[in-house]
């Protein structure tokens, strides 16, 4: 949302915004960066809403009872989605769309750090903040290309008709496998070029239907960011330059993926002190996790990791899976904590705990805590951490996970 309200301002749009964080007075630097790009915000009691306004923009995430909304819908103001603006922004200039479960972001960024070292000034819109662009997750080119990050979860991404279509992997997420498929075949039919990892089963079968498009494996890219998963997702981004007619594609986009220093909470490490290395992941589905696992424990150090899942309802879809991956990559030697499933309101069935996940952990031998409060958690932590550790904080959608990563350097 902030990437969207920061192009927007620079197209000469007055934006305003709301957000409970700011009500809260949490993270007042991102709203004072916001507030320094020209964005407005606002209380979210609905004051800030006037018939002025042409449009109100929501993520998938705001619930209909928040007075924003309301008072929206009183004022017969339109309302559309996040995406449905980001679409209509892409569609009207050479897009490259990056969709798929897992790696948009990082993929995202790669291309956009190509195009930009290749002189291209694209405008880049990502779901992360960017390390290479001072952590920010929208730049503004003044060239016809946009770089962006989009969304399944919601459906939204069949209103994207890009120059490049990149899909990473098709795995379950928000939604069933067989309703995805459908989806991403949408997305990649609506594009001039397709760019699709062939070491993905799902995307494999799409690539049946689209014959001319460029694919692409795991491959060997001299990088700083570490990982098998972050090899694939250099590959995207190569195959992409490949696809530009404008970069020439030798040893620069190769060079550029030198210093490409990743993305904000992608196993981002936040400092090193006393041998102990604090580290802070977005991970948030069995896939992810096991990618960021896998890395994790190349290593060979003891790892104390603490994973909140951010939903009742991918945590119940998930729940075996979630097992299965956490119980692959710990040892007995690991600690594992759980804190009680985010919860932000509203009307979802809490029908799980993350309790469920825990147990059957216990049971199979591993250290593993369920401690509902994620206090608790960061104090126990600190308690057990010793030279040579990895700590590793992981989840997505709650921005105090990222708070809370920095609280324990702090602390140590």
């Amino acid at each position: 949302m902030s990437a969207i309200a920061k192009i927007m301002v620079s197209r000469g749009a007055i934006v305003s915004g709301s957000d409970r964080n700011y009500d809260q007075n949490r993270f007042p630097e991102l709203f004072e960066k916001l507030k320094s790009a020209g964005v407005i915000i606002e209380p979210q009691n609905g004051t800030g809403i006037n018939p002025d306004i042409d449009y109100l923009v929501v993520s998938s995430a705001v619930e209909p009872s928040i007075p924003d909304v309301k008072v929206a819908q009183d004022l017969n103001i339109p309302i559309i989605k996040r995406a449905d603006l980001l679409a209509e922004i892409c569609n009207q200039s050479k897009s490259i769309c990056v969709g798929g479960t897992n790696g948009k972001s990082t993929v995202t960024g790669m291309i956009g750090w190509i195009l930009t070292q290749s002189n291209e000034a694209p405008t880049i819109i990502n779901g992360g903040g960017m390390l290479n662009f001072n952590r920010e997750n929208a730049v503004i080119g003044a060239s016809d290309w946009i770089v962006a990050e989009t969304d399944e979860s919601d459906g939204t991404i069949v209103n994207y008709y890009p120059e490049i279509a990149v899909l990473t992997n098709i795995s379950e997420d928000h939604k069933a496998l067989d309703e995805l498929m459908a989806l991403f075949k949408q997305f990649l039919s609506q594009s001039r070029v397709q760019i699709l990892n062939l070491d993905c089963p799902n995307v494999r079968k799409l690539a049946k239907d689209f014959p001319n498009a460029i694919t692409y494996t795991a491959g060997n890219v001299d990088l700083i960011v570490p990982g098998l998963h972050n090899q694939s997702n250099a590959m995207a981004a190569l195959a992409v330059a490949k696809a530009i007619e404008a970069i020439e594609f030798t040893a620069l986009p190769r060079n550029s993926l030198k210093t490409f220093k990743g993305i904000t909470s992608r196993l981002e490490v936040i400092g090193r002190i006393n041998d102990i290395t604090v580290i802070d992941d977005f991970g948030h589905n069995p896939d992810k996790i096991e990618a960021g696992l896998k890395t994790l424990k190349q290593a060979g150090a003891r790892l104390i990791l603490m994973y909140q899942p951010h939903g009742f309802k991918p945590t119940r879809d998930q729940k075996d899976d979630l097992i299965d991956v956490f119980a692959k990559y710990l040892t007995k030697d690991d600690i594992f904590y759980m804190p009680e499933i985010l919860y932000y309101g509203g009307t979802v069935d809490r029908d799980i705990s993350s309790a469920d996940i825990i147990n059957p952990l216990v049971e199979r031998g591993l250290n593993a805590r369920y401690i509902p409060a994620k206090a608790d958690i960061k104090a126990d932590i600190l308690n057990q951490a010793q030279s040579g550790d990895i700590i590793c904080i992981m989840g997505a959608r709650d921005d105090s996970l990222r708070q809370m990563a920095r609280d324990i350097f702090e602390s140590l």
